[in-house]
């Protein structure tokens, strides 16, 4: 009997120990088996092989793709644009108590939408571009926090559940099938029609549909309508009708006169500037000192005002690129960019800068002269540059295939040209040789990063695939806190743990972007803000030291069976060059010798399948062995 207790009290005592242990490492046993049932929901072959193992472990990066938690708990879940089909459970959420985002767009899911009841820290939800059906959930109008969702492009019917949420500033069910009027709450209101278009049966502002109100007897018969009434209203509503109509007429030639206005007042404030920069650009042309603007014989301006090119040759004027069409080409840390069509040449790209140090005119230019005078084939180079006070303009030749992080991770599924092992090796030896020349040109004990913002946004590539590094050189510009929060060197190991920064932070940006290449996952140390990257070198290091890295390279090039050895090269110099230790990392010479003996393999056999695991385990486990000691 007391062996019995004793045997009943061990066991309880096991199970509480057990449970506050799963505590402690942040595991949720129903959270995981809620993403196993997804994934066979999705069968999706990425999924499958990137979803096994533990997905969420205390405070540290997930290693599942997609999926962002804290304290162990899935917070967000997003899976955007992975060709993901199958029929989902509206309850398929209801583990997820913690989940604030979902974002599921652009794929080809299918059945009603999920239920949210359990869902209550829910903060964003976007199912955009999918085949869901049904109605909207009224489990929605409970989501207290909710600020965006983002329903358009399904087959969703039904009304509009009456969300007022004060929190919500995203909404959109355009483009699907829904019908009724649209809920006269102050949230959905505030939409513009826009929200709402390509649903034939909704009525009722703020769409362009009115409403008709059919009133029905309660008795099968309804008594015969009053035919002296019905002329009434309908006489008494003709006035009104040619009031509503000439009310729109004038408010729409009201409104294309103040465009108009406004269209004279900007053309004669460009005008105005151009004029005043022409006469600036005469005054300076006739000034003794300033009898050129090539870079041999430009002297430092008072005050800045002209373009200054850093190569003879280059034949237009600050009126021209005034005058030229642009369209914007983004927002990066130091400002954002612009591709300017000029007449008669190749396209520029004019980058308006930001968030500088307190430069005078005179050291601005020692700097530009410093980037400037880096010349190397895989670098972009700078074409001139323009200062004034309120105005700093760098201008560079524009790269018409687009950067590294669109070629890897744009467009993946059908139409996409897949992007090969030779051209991402041919990448890697552009991008080596690039920065072993700014470190080369560089002085060695500058506390300034020779490159200092490496990552794939910043690699380009030219007309005939030609690599160029971009972005080189701005370290030595920017204010110090915008580097140490935005650039790319500044989320290495060293200044993490030391606040600081040295060449070797470079080798370890060079690092993560080889790793990025290899596998084809997004990189959270240099992802744009619109993505949701991982710790690369965390996880590949993980991938090695467990002796799962089969699944490391990414499917495109993961069956070019014959290129297998020259990846597990490049992969080896990867880790080495992101090692957590500076000392420990290769110098860039080295690195580029290394990446240069990696040889093509012409014809190589390829399979339109997975490849062969038998052969890359044992062979990539043993590298993995390597590393490991080499850490040691």
């Amino acid at each position: 009997m007391e062996f019995t207790l004793f045997f009943i009290a061990a066991i309880l005592l096991f199970g509480s120990v057990a449970a506050q242990v799963d505590t402690l490492v942040g595991f949720n046993g129903d959270e995981r088996d809620a993403l196993y049932a997804l994934k066979a929901t999705f069968n999706n072959s990425f999924l499958n092989r990137n979803w096994t193992g533990t997905h969420c472990h205390n405070n540290q990066p997930p290693l599942w793709f997609g999926l962002r938690c804290v304290d162990g708990r899935v917070t967000a879940l997003s899976l955007d644009s992975l060709g993901l089909v199958g029929n989902t459970n509206v309850n398929a959420l209801s583990k997820f108590t913690e989940l604030s985002a979902l974002s599921l767009k652009n794929n080809s899911l299918s059945g009603n939408v999920f239920d949210f009841s359990s869902n209550k820290k829910m903060k964003a939800i976007d199912l955009s571009s999918n085949a869901f059906d049904g109605p909207i959930p009224l489990s929605l109008v409970s989501l207290s926090s909710l600020e965006s969702l983002q329903l358009q492009n399904n087959r969703l019917t039904g009304s509009i559940p009456e969300l007022n949420q004060s929190s919500l500033t995203v909404f959109n069910v355009s483009n699907s099938n829904l019908s009724g009027s649209i809920p006269r709450t102050k949230a959905l209101q505030s939409f513009g029609s826009d929200s709402y278009r390509g649903n034939p049966g909704l009525c009722g502002p703020p769409s362009d549909a009115i409403c008709n109100l059919i009133i029905k007897g309660s008795n099968n018969t309804a008594a015969p309508p009053d035919t002296n009434k019905a002329t009434e209203e309908n006489s008494s509503s003709k006035p009104r009708v040619t009031l509503l109509l000439v009310l729109v007429v004038v408010l729409f030639f009201v409104a294309n006169l103040l465009l108009l206005l406004l269209y004279f007042k900007k053309h004669l404030e460009i005008k105005e500037l151009i004029k005043k920069l022409g006469s600036n650009e005469t005054k300076e042309k006739n000034n003794e000192n300033m009898t050129d603007i090539s870079i041999q014989n430009q002297g430092p301006a008072a005050d800045g005002g002209k373009l200054i090119f850093m190569e003879e040759g280059e034949n237009f004027q600050l009126g021209d690129l005034l005058k030229a069409s642009a369209e914007g080409l983004g927002k990066g840390i130091f400002g954002n960019s612009y591709k300017a069509m000029l007449e008669g040449r190749s396209p520029i790209v004019v980058k308006r800068l930001r968030d500088l140090k307190p430069l005078s005119v005179d050291e601005f230019m020692k700097q530009v002269q410093i980037i400037a005078k880096k010349r190397h084939p895989n670098l972009l180079p700078l074409v001139a540059y323009f200062y004034t006070k309120e105005e700093k303009l760098l201008l560079y030749k524009y790269a018409e295939k687009g950067n590294l992080f669109d070629r890897i991770h744009g467009g993946r599924g059908v139409g996409r040209v897949p992007f090969r092992w030779s051209s991402r090796l041919i990448v890697a030896q552009g991008v080596a040789r690039a920065l072993e020349f700014l470190h080369l040109n560089t002085k060695p004990n500058s506390s300034i990063v020779p490159h200092g913002n490496l990552k794939s946004s910043n690699v380009l590539l030219g007309e005939n695939d030609e690599v160029l590094v971009s972005d080189y050189g701005f370290a030595s510009l920017v204010a110090l806190p915008i580097a140490a929060q935005c650039m790319a060197s500044y989320r290495s190991p060293e200044y993490q743990q030391m606040k600081r920064v040295s060449r070797k932070s470079d080798i370890w940006s060079f690092g993560c972007l080889l790793i990025e290449l290899l596998t084809g996952k997004i990189s959270s140390h240099s992802s744009p803000e619109e993505s949701h990257g991982i710790d690369l070198c965390a996880w590949v290091n993980r991938a090695v030291r467990e002796e799962w890295t089969a699944e490391i390279f990414d499917s495109e090039i993961a069956s070019q069976r014959s290129a297998i050895p020259g990846m597990l090269n490049l992969l080896q110099i990867a880790i080495r060059c992101s090692n957590i230790s500076p000392d420990k990392r290769p110098e860039m010479t080295e690195v580029v010798k290394e990446i240069e003996s990696i040889k093509l393999t012409e014809n190589g056999e390829e399979y339109s399948s997975s490849f062969d695991r038998s052969l890359t385990d044992d062979s990539m486990s043993t590298v993995g062995s390597g590393i490991a000691m080499d850490e040691r």
